[in-house]
């Protein structure tokens, strides 16, 4: 029986999330314009994320993005990691 609660780097593997999904999700916490939560997938399999709560978890990601010295590709590396990381809910 499939994991009712992937991540979203599953999600990535099996191809039902898009690298411009996820890049579009990096970009909203590079912003500062992250939703609760984002719609992600295609079709008949659409998923939420919490995108803020993915960030919060990872104390790594808080301490790079929180920092005024961590170079963009840091950055960008972190929030990237961060969402993989996170457990999607079927919608």
């Amino acid at each position: 029986m499939p994991d009712p609660n992937p991540t979203v780097g599953e999600l990535f593997k099996a191809k039902t999330v898009t690298d411009e999904q996820v890049s579009a999700l990096v970009e909203a916490v590079l912003s500062g314009e992250m939703n609760e939560r984002a719609m992600v997938g295609d079709g008949g399999d659409e998923y939420w994320v919490d995108v803020a709560a993915a960030v919060k978890a990872s104390p790594f990601a808080t301490s790079v993005l929180r920092d005024k010295t961590s170079k963009p590709g840091a950055r960008r590396n972190a929030a990237r990691t961060a969402i993989l990381l996170a457990r999607a809910q079927k919608a």
